[in-house]
């Protein structure tokens, strides 16, 4: 009988390095924004260098996975994977140490170099942790792998986001973030060092260190891949959509239902939560294999949902500001906006933990590394993007509720575009599905098809109207 995943040594060292390296990224930018609001306030600056400030840190994080995931892709194929993951989190301890000098001068430049070192390090490690799921796990492992990876680094980012806020609250925030910062990079140094070794899958690559030409490459070959392609599109989607959700979240929170720091982080749990069950829900209608369609069903539900949003919103008047927590719950809209953005999470879930699982599952073992990178590439280059739009469309003028409904659109019209190209049987995985996870069939000896050649005859030899489903 196997070792529960997350207790298991192949699995639970890369998940709680991963746990503690994206808690201590969110726990470093979150201060960071913290900071600037309160030096905004101290000094009387303008309101729009706060927010440009703002945007910035999220920008500095995010960039290096465009320029940086081909290098850290090329790495992760041509060393062992387990190597690598231990000398970005040692980096990340001396990125600690920055940040700490940083908050202690409350020098906003100093911190900013602390954030983008960790984003650097974060977009060389991302290849290194989805390439060593398949080493060390069985194929049928991949999705609840992949749940709980997703499931873990939601978690993370919202206790990172509210530790961020708490350490504000107190009397001497630099005191209690000093610690706290290098403990945990020394932490998640410590469970790097227990990810078991890994083989290097193509020891004879040839790194390419201009990070232009290797990006433009790795992209190239993913594009000569259609089937490849189109799993890292959907997942890109996935990112692209929630940037733009968390996004506006707290505008949603703040300009429409009056609410303040602590409504955006109840909203926020409730999407951290949501997203974890959507991933144990995504891997158990998996059942141990690459099914793709609730991926499209996934995308056509983020229609709907963001659809109810835009409706709710565009109906509720401007609310004064809420006294607290329990006043808004009580509020016109909160509760269906709160099972909306449940809905949001557990249809992301349903969306990116499948796709992700194709990607590695499909990726020749020598090459997957740098798809997964060229995939990281592909999200940040559309996060991106996305982010300019919506900065535009926030410039013109542009409601939340007129974007939700734009997002509602656009995701109708891609779940359609998704079920036409999938790359599976949609008829096949809906079978899998309810033979799989519904009825708990178990198929065994499907290995002996692949010796039969092409065209092997199926002789079946039960009188039920299950078998035909179980031929195809």
């Amino acid at each position: 009988m196997r070792t529960p995943l997350i207790t298991s040594k192949r699995f639970a060292p890369l998940f709680w390095t991963q746990f503690l390296s994206a808690f201590n990224d969110n726990f470093l930018k979150n201060t960071l924004v913290f900071l600037v609001l309160f030096q905004v306030v101290a000094t009387g600056a303008e309101t729009g260098n706060t927010g440009a400030l703002i945007a910035l840190a999220g920008a500095i994080f995010i960039v290096p996975y465009l320029f940086l995931s081909a290098l850290g892709g090329e790495l992760a194929d041509k060393y062992d994977k387990s190597i690598l993951a231990r000398r970005t989190k040692a980096v990340e301890i001396a990125g600690a140490g920055i940040a700490v000098a940083g908050m202690l001068t409350a020098s906003l430049p100093v911190l900013f170099t602390a954030l983008f070192l960790f984003g650097c390090m974060s977009a060389l490690f991302s290849p290194v942790k989805y390439g060593l799921l398949p080493e060390h796990l069985e194929s049928d492992e991949l999705p609840r792998a992949n749940a709980w990876i997703e499931a873990g680094t939601f978690l993370a980012i919202l206790t990172g986001t509210i530790s961020a806020g708490l350490v504000f609250a107190a009397d001497a925030p630099s005191l209690i973030f000093a610690p706290a910062m290098i403990v945990l990079a020394f932490a998640c140094y410590g469970m790097s060092r227990q990810i078991p070794q890994s083989i290097a899958a193509s020891p004879t690559l040839k790194v390419d260190w201009n990070l232009l030409t290797s990006t433009w490459r790795i992209l190239g070959d993913l594009a000569g891949n259609r089937r490849m392609l189109k799993v890292a599109l959907m997942t890109a989607w996935f990112w692209l959509v929630g940037s733009i959700v968390l996004a506006l979240l707290p505008l949603i929170v703040k300009d429409v239902l009056g609410g303040d720091e602590t409504a955006v982080t109840y909203f926020l749990t409730v999407f951290a939560v949501s997203i974890g069950i959507g991933s144990a829900l995504a891997a158990w209608l998996s059942a141990g294999r690459v099914v793709l369609l609730p991926a499209p069903v996934g995308t056509l539900l983020i229609a709907l949902f963001s659809g109810d949003i835009a409706w709710t919103l565009s109906t509720l008047p401007q609310a004064a500001p809420a006294t607290g927590l329990i006043e808004l719950l009580g509020r016109d809209g909160t509760l269906r906006l709160t099972i909306d953005m449940a809905g949001l999470a557990i249809s992301g879930a349903l969306l990116v933990v499948p796709t992700f699982t194709a990607l590695q599952t499909w990726a020749d073992p020598q090459t997957r590394a740098r798809r997964i990178a060229a995939s990281n590439a592909l999200g940040a280059a559309l996060m991106a993007l996305g982010g300019l739009v919506l900065a535009g469309a926030q410039k013109a003028g542009v409601s939340v509720s007129a974007i939700m409904a734009a997002l509602s659109a656009l995701n109708g019209l891609v779940a359609i575009l998704m079920l036409k190209t999938l790359p599976t049987n949609p008829m096949r995985d809906a079978i899998s599905i309810l033979y799989r996870a519904i009825f708990r069939v178990d198929i065994k000896g499907l290995e002996n098809l692949e010796k039969a050649g092409d065209a092997p005859i199926l002789a079946l030899n039960h009188v039920s109207y299950l078998d035909a489903g179980l031929a195809l």
